[in-house]
């Protein structure tokens, strides 16, 4: 008997001292990496009724550009809200007839969690947008896979958002806010790493910084013109009608 209950206590013991080392982060910041596949994107844009004058340009760019252009984000949380906010390089080398908006960041998204609403903050060429809705409903499929990302184990899901973009996440559960980057939200968990393979861009955190974010730095953008979802895509189509495959992919852009 004194044997057994000398074993229940330090299991108990051990017990406590596991989850004493268990750490979950509720604020703090996080910075991501969106890679965007050049290459890929713009030969989706070359087809036989422009291919005469993109092939050379094109062929130019793959002389003097990179495949993957890099653009940084931060996303700080606390309690229980996002703000996500591009990282804009003055530096940033324009890539005249390439210059893709799927390959750019004009986003300023803040999300609160506790009521189930966000504010985004959506440059359009001349033209800024404040969008305010619900957050995205993304219905996910958590599987088995796993990997490390910025320090935290990451478990995979999927998803089909937006009826056929293939979306492929990656979340860790020690941080407690169900955020993430751009408007990818409601795993159980925040994101670390986002990819749209059939889009060839990808976000990817590379540091999680544990601090207490004081409320005043998450708040809600406040610059742009109110719209909502329905308004927001009415104008958007009006703007691109005429361009063909250019508008589809200027649409998908916009509204990811």
């Amino acid at each position: 008997m004194k044997n057994f209950i000398i074993t229940i206590c330090c299991f108990f013991m051990l017990t406590g001292m596991c989850l004493a080392q268990t750490h979950f982060t509720s604020s703090g910041i996080i910075e991501y990496e969106k890679k965007c596949n050049m290459y890929a994107l713009i030969r989706k844009e070359i087809n036989k009724d422009n291919e005469d004058w993109l092939a050379k340009p094109f062929e130019d760019f793959q002389k003097s550009n990179s495949q993957f252009k890099v653009l940084k984000s931060t996303l700080k949380f606390g309690n229980n809200k996002t703000l996500f906010t591009p990282v804009v390089d003055e530096d940033e080398k324009r890539n005249g007839w390439f210059d893709l908006q799927m390959a750019t960041q004009f986003n300023t998204i803040y999300s609160d969690f506790n009521t189930g609403m966000s504010t985004a903050q959506k440059v359009v060429f001349e033209q800024t947008f404040l969008l305010k809705d619900t957050t995205r409903k993304i219905n996910w499929k958590i599987t088995d896979e796993t990997r490390e990302i910025a320090g935290y184990t990451c478990r995979r899901a999927n998803a089909i958002m937006m009826d056929s973009i293939y979306v492929v996440a990656f979340y860790t559960d020690k941080i407690l806010v169900t955020g993430g980057p751009e408007s990818f939200t409601g795993l159980p968990g925040m994101i670390l790493e986002v990819a749209l393979p059939h889009e060839n861009v990808s976000w990817i955190a590379t540091k999680v910084t544990d601090t207490t974010i004081p409320e005043t730095e998450i708040v809600p953008p406040k610059k742009g013109k109110p719209v909502n979802k329905q308004s927001f895509k009415e104008t958007l189509n009006k703007t691109v009608a005429d361009w063909g495959t250019w508008g589809h992919a200027y649409l998908k852009a916009f509204t990811l």
